[in-house]
């Protein structure tokens, strides 16, 4: 047998000198009109035999591996008994094994009861990226989140509950000029509301066969250009008030401003660091020729 990827293949930036390992193919949901990762994938499950086989050859491979992550869109998907299947062969075959991560959506994760939950956490998938978005309501309807607000708060405390630590993305200028308001306070209230551990924001940026789907459902959508961006930025750092510790970056490709710190601690740092910058206009900005999406 020879190892092979099915492409594309997508991972955290996190994830990057990590084994990645492909249990999905695809995501669940994949209606998301901002996201062009699937868009050309039928979503499916793989067989447990050809997982098995992949995994004996990586172990020859990589034998020292301490960090997983399952692959594709939401590996969370897969019917409990067959992801504990999964997690228990890996365990086995990597004896130095500490940690396993996969995507997940508040779908998944409010489709597991918490016992399952909990034994996944156990068998060390302790670890889930997930995508807040928004928290403005209009919006999750508008982009075909699948979920509003209350859902995305539960399903962010039932994972804690369970012992998984939470990364989360938010999209800044997700909402345009119209939303920008409540986009960003609506989000806070999530974070306020939960216990994520880790949070990333990203810049919107649309793909060429995404921006039909995406504007479909806005009547007058007006990006934000880069210093609202950063007005948005500050809003939310300004509205996080949250006694529990988030590691908190906006290191992706698409923003225009890299900022990183720990909340509550480096608030006051981080509002001051975009301030600074903004006095300075565009000069400071990371140039949209380096960005992407």
């Amino acid at each position: 047998m020879i190892f092979q990827y099915d492409y594309p293949l997508f991972r955290p930036p996190a994830e990057a000198n990590n084994l990645i390992l492909q249990v999905t193919l695809g995501c669940s949901h994949n209606n998301c009109s901002f996201c062009s990762m699937y868009k050309d994938k039928q979503y499916k499950i793989r067989k447990l035999q050809d997982i098995y086989d992949e995994i004996d050859l990586l172990v020859n491979m990589y034998p020292n591996t301490i960090k997983i992550f399952l692959a594709d869109g939401d590996a969370l998907s897969i019917p409990t008994n067959q992801l504990l299947k999964i997690l228990k062969y890996l365990n086995n075959s990597f004896p130095k094994l500490r940690r396993i991560s996969s995507y997940a959506t508040a779908q998944n994760v409010l489709n597991k009861s918490s016992k399952e939950l909990e034994e996944l956490s156990l068998n060390k998938l302790n670890l889930i990226y997930f995508g807040i978005e928004t928290g403005e309501e209009k919006l999750l309807l508008n982009i075909n989140k699948g979920v509003n607000q209350k859902e995305i708060i539960e399903s962010l405390n039932k994972a804690t509950k369970a012992n998984i630590k939470i990364s989360a993305t938010i999209i800044l200028g997700l909402g345009g000029k119209e939303f920008s308001s409540s986009h960003i306070k609506q989000t806070a209230n999530i974070i306020n509301n939960t216990n994520i551990n880790y949070l990333s924001t990203l810049q919107l940026g649309l793909e060429e066969n995404e921006k039909i789907t995406f504007y479909k459902n806005f009547k007058n959508f007006i990006h934000l250009d880069d210093l609202e961006i950063l007005d948005e930025q500050y809003k939310l750092i300004n509205l996080i008030n949250t006694k529990s510790k988030i590691i908190f970056r906006s290191n992706h490709t698409s923003n225009t401003l890299h900022l990183s710190g720990t909340l509550p601690k480096d608030k006051n740092k981080l509002l001051e660091q975009i301030k600074f910058t903004k006095s300075r206009g565009t000069q400071n900005l990371i140039p949209k020729i380096f960005r992407g999406f």
